[in-house]
């Protein structure tokens, strides 16, 4: 029988789900790592890596509505910084390498809010890291291209676009700030 890593992490993480409680979050990161790793010659893999799509909906789990996501990224594709709401998401290098900055924010005594760089790292094949609800963070791709996964606890369309949940920070006068509306 092949090996099918991605049926695997599906049935282990809808499976661990409900039971794992405040740790799925971790179970998550290191699966997703694990996946990161897989075989490049899985049938599902090999595609995905030969047709490179820009994004791709690999599972949404129809009892818990969990996503995981295939993205391919090309070299110096930057993604300013953004939260994903109220939701938590875990990013995984399949191949490549992509840099991940971590902002926080600080407001001026004018009351003005600007964001400050917390953390910068570099996630390669096989790594995965998680951000919480309302982690602000930034990405970059690195390589001349790279295949990441995104797995969200969440549909963020949803959150995005109806419910409007995430921010996603501007640049004015060099610094990072809160959108205007």
């Amino acid at each position: 029988m092949k090996k099918d890593s991605l049926a695997f992490f599906t049935r282990t993480v809808s499976q661990a789900w409900t039971a794992t409680g405040p740790g799925i979050v971790d179970y998550c990161r290191r699966a997703l790592s694990a996946l990161a790793g897989a075989d490049p010659s899985e049938d599902w893999l090999a595609s995905l890596l030969r047709e490179r799509p820009a994004a791709r909906q690999l599972y949404r789990d129809p009892a818990h509505g969990f996503m995981l996501l295939a993205h391919t990224e090309n070299e110096d594709l930057y993604r300013p910084p953004h939260d994903h709401g109220r939701a938590w998401v875990v990013y995984a290098v399949q191949s490549g390498a992509l840099e991940i900055g971590t902002y926080a924010k600080v407001a001026a005594p004018d009351g003005t809010i600007a964001l400050v760089e917390r953390d910068r790292s570099v996630l390669r094949r096989g790594e995965a890291r998680a951000y919480f609800a309302g982690d602000i963070h930034d990405t970059r791709c690195l390589s001349g291209s790279a295949t990441l996964f995104r797995f969200t606890e969440r549909d963020l369309k949803v959150e995005d676009q109806v419910e409007r949940k995430l921010t996603r920070f501007v640049e004015r006068d060099g610094l990072w700030t809160v959108p205007t509306l």
